[in-house]
Formats: C-alpha cells, sequence, structure tokens
C-alpha cells in the first residue's frame, strides 16, 4: 500500500474528493469504534446470526444488542433477515471484514506490542 503524497500542485477537484473520502473513512471507522459493535462484527464475520445468538455470544441484553444492530445497519454494514419470529443478521460490508482483518492482525493474533 503506497498512501499518497499531498504536493503544492494538487488541484482543488482532487483535495475534494479527498475530503469526501476522509468524511466517509471517519463515518466508518465512527460505527466500528465501540466494543460492543466491533464483537458484533467479528461474532458476524463467521457467518449469519440472530438476535437471539448475539445476545448468548456477548453476554449482553437484548435491549444493547439491538442499539447497536441498529447502529451498524443505518451505517450499511449489516443486513436484518426475519425468518417468522426470529431476525438475523449478517454482514453486507466488505470493508468490515477486511477491517476485521487488520484489527485482528494488530491487536489479536499475538500478544503484547511486537510493531
Amino acid at each position: 500500500m503506497v498512501l499518497p503524497v499531498i504536493s503544492e500542485d494538487i488541484t482543488d477537484a482532487e483535495i475534494e474528493r479527498m475530503m469526501v473520502s476522509a468524511c466517509d473513512a471517519a463515518n466508518f471507522l465512527k460505527a466500528i469504534s465501540h466494543e460492543g459493535r466491533l464483537m458484533i462484527l467479528c461474532h458476524l464475520a463467521t457467518g449469519e446470526k440472530s438476535v437471539t445468538e448475539l445476545e448468548r455470544l456477548l453476554s449482553a441484553r437484548q435491549a444493547a444488542v439491538s442499539q447497536q444492530l441498529s447502529r451498524l445497519r443505518m451505517e450499511g454494514l449489516v443486513q436484518p433477515r426475519r425468518d417468522g419470529k426470529t431476525i438475523y443478521y449478517s454482514l453486507t460490508d466488505k470493508r468490515a471484514t477486511k477491517m476485521l482483518d487488520v484489527v485482528y492482525d494488530l491487536f489479536c493474533e499475538k500478544t503484547g506490542n511486537d510493531v
């Protein structure tokens, strides 16, 4: 990965595109920046889960899980599917999976700070 070099001859249009991308990235990072939402995404990375399954996996109350799922749904990271009275959730944004891979590599795979 090569980060872009911002030079003095950058055009206004390029700056505007960068600002739009920065805003999108900030909103995405805000959506996953809560430990509950991050844990939900980790569980959903292994496949679709019902709200009840997520409650059990997270040892959390239904209201708390639903609130976090609502935020993830609002950001377009998960989608619900109803089957009778049961609601299942799955990941819809591949960026979430990529970010989970990075977070796992940085914080979970190794103990300690190896960087």
